[in-house]
């Protein structure tokens, strides 16, 4: 049976849990069109308070998640995986159910309504109350809570946060936050009733303490030893995120609130407190943990570049896709582009732990159409190029290439950057073996012709080949006979047969395979017959257009199931799945090959590579979308 106050009323409602403010806003709204008074204000003041306060907590995630600022400043190394992400997806329910008891003590005490807006005697009354008070009211309730039964059924939800977030300090039950109001709501009625309430007092004391608990609740430690150094009575009278974090992980210390002073009171002070306080910091001017292997991404476009964690942590954990409350946010991403352009450099955006391996991904900070730009070419691989030169000064083992960073015509799949510095240590991959592999082994094995499109190009040329070993009959669309012939020599003298050129989509209109490594427009579509399947290793996908054919997605494989840490989505991709380049680096990498895999695809290694990922744990993925005519 269910403890009582142990979940939330609202739970099953979803997004539809935000029309509980609905009443607020429509009571304003009403007195103010239709009244033409603003009686009502106070409804307006709840819901600004309640914004104020998801956005308090909002800055302090993405502080948090902002890795290239926190990333020597991290108090738990692990990162925050998909399971906490969800177990703490509704931390906001205690702002709703704030809001409604807000709500209800208005409606019970009108004089509520008629606070002045400043009154500087109120803020005095209500630092008192808060030390005196309230303080030491959490610090024995939490103290209870740690209790077997009080635990057990509420407050190990809390605890079950593997990491320390913000949202952490709103993962919590029911009963808890209900006691939070009290806690909260007593230096401010205090106020009221002794006359020296305001509307700046409730404002600025609501926020202070949302400020404060995201503060506990980081990860990262941002508070600077020097402080406590020059005034050694401070450390009583403020935690830190350090502080804090030995509360979760040894449990019976470290109760406060927001002061260490009532656990050195209530003989529960850990005496390891300021000593990894200053270890944290301390460590923070060092470089830390060398990654194994990084991925160099780079951002698709504007509205892709809000899919990071450090934007929306929620957002970022389910694969991208166009939603409507992105578009405010468009022409604030739009600005930072610009800046990115003027001044940026490369960035590490998140990171995984694989069999004791670090895996980072960073990002060259320029979007896809900069790199269409002839006058943005030089620069997008002098970045790159730093990015390779920097991995290989820390010592990282593996650089993957992605996308549009192995462009052929920007920097020859990698070989630019691998023939101007021979030296090199870092070994650069463009991961496009393990591409071919995966797109070569979605096919059925009764596959007798294939269409193929983009049929020159690195990916394009290694399939053609291996396929025509294969006995399979490759039609590659190409108007370079030239091109064409010269792929055509590489292949074994019997199995040059196999591969015809073609110059128009109409010699397709007979094969139910098609190859796309061009993007094609609908109409071209049109000339594939029914049943047709398009496999496709183009940027972007084409548009699913007939819903008689099915669809592959872009080349992709579902990292081990031992993978930890792992929190966010990759770009379109399915949690736990990352593109073919990107694992085509962690079979690099945990193969330990010493070799660069840059320029042309050794056709030869195509199914090496392949059994070297199975082998690892890395899975292929159901890539086939279906579109039906007997489709809803």
């Amino acid at each position: 049976m269910v403890a009582p106050l142990s979940v939330w009323p609202w739970q099953n409602l979803g997004h539809f849990k935000y029309t509980l403010y609905g009443p607020l806003a429509a009571k304003f709204l009403y007195t103010w069109i239709y009244e033409d008074t603003l009686k009502d204000l106070w409804c307006l003041h709840i819901l600004l308070i309640c914004a104020l306060r998801g956005f308090v907590y909002q800055l302090w995630s993405s502080y948090n998640n902002m890795l290239f600022l926190t990333r020597n400043r991290r108090i738990k190394q692990q990162g925050v995986d998909f399971k906490q992400i969800d177990s703490e997806w509704d931390w906001d329910n205690f702002i709703i159910l704030q809001a409604l008891l807000a709500s209800m003590a208005c409606l019970m005490f009108p004089s509520l309504k008629a606070l002045p807006v400043l009154n500087s005697k109120g803020f005095f009354t209500l630092m008192l109350l808060h030390v005196t008070v309230s303080e030491p009211l959490y610090y024995w309730a939490h103290r209870l809570f740690h209790g077997t039964y009080l635990f057990s059924h509420y407050h190990s939800l809390h605890h079950s946060s593997p990491v320390p977030h913000p949202f952490t300090a709103g993962h919590a039950t029911p009963l808890e936050h209900l006691v939070l109001c009290v806690v909260i709501g007593i230096p401010m009625t205090g106020s009221i009733l002794t006359g020296y309430g305001s509307i700046s007092m409730v404002y600025s004391y609501v926020l202070a303490f949302d400020f404060l608990r995201c503060l506990g609740h980081s990860n990262a430690e941002i508070i600077p030893p020097g402080i406590f150094n020059k005034l050694p009575f401070l450390r009583y009278f403020l935690y830190t995120p350090t502080y804090h974090s030995l509360h979760h992980t040894e449990m019976e210390t470290n109760f406060c609130l927001f002061m260490p002073l009532f656990d050195a009171l209530g003989n529960t002070f850990n005496t390891n407190s300021w000593l990894l306080h200053n270890q944290i910091t301390s460590d923070s001017g060092k470089k830390g943990r060398v990654p194994d292997f990084v991925f160099l991404a780079h951002v698709v476009d504007i509205t892709a570049a809000m899919h990071v964690p450090f934007a929306l942590r929620s957002f970022a954990s389910t694969p991208f896709s166009i939603r409507l409350f992105l578009f405010p946010f468009w022409p604030l991403t739009f600005v930072i582009m610009l800046i990115m352009w003027i001044w940026s450099k490369t960035f590490l955006v998140s990171f995984y732990n694989l069999r004791g391996s670090l895996h980072q991904t960073w990002s060259v900070p320029r979007f896809g159409f900069q790199y269409f730009l002839p006058f943005a070419t030089t620069g997008i691989n002098k970045h790159i190029e730093e990015a390779i030169l920097r991995a290989d000064r820390m010592g990282v083992k593996v650089i993957s290439l992605a996308a549009l960073n192995k462009n052929e015509a920007l920097n020859g799949g990698g070989t630019l950057f691998v023939d101007k510095h021979p030296e090199l240590k870092v070994r650069v991959v463009h991961g496009n073996t393990l591409t071919a592999a995966v797109i070569l082994n979605e096919f059925r094995k009764d596959v007798k012709e294939v269409f193929l499109t983009g049929a020159t190009s690195k990916l394009g040329r290694a399939t053609a080949l291996y396929l025509c070993r294969r006995r399979v009959r490759v039609l590659m669309l190409t108007s370079s006979t030239e091109r064409f012939q010269k792929i055509q020599k590489e292949a074994p003298a019997d199995c040059q047969q196999y591969l015809v050129q073609v110059t128009k989509y109409q010699a397709a209109q007979n094969c139910k395979t098609w190859i796309v490594g061009k993007w094609i427009t609908p109409w071209e579509q049109n000339w594939a017959p029914p049943g047709t399947h398009f496999h496709q290793f183009v940027v972007p996908p084409i548009m699913a257009f007939r819903r008689d054919c099915t669809y592959g997605d872009l080349a992709a494989m579902r990292l081990p199931h031992d993978v930890q840490g792992l929190g966010s989505c990759e770009y379109t991709m399915e949690r736990g799945v990352v593109h073919a380049c990107h694992a085509g680096g962690v079979v690099h990498q945990l193969e330990g090959w010493t070799h660069h895999e840059v320029g042309a695809i050794d056709v030869d290694r195509i199914d090496l590579v392949w059994e070297a990922a199975l082998k690892h744990g890395l899975r292929p993925v159901s890539s086939v979308n279906l579109h039906c005519k007997d489709s809803p």
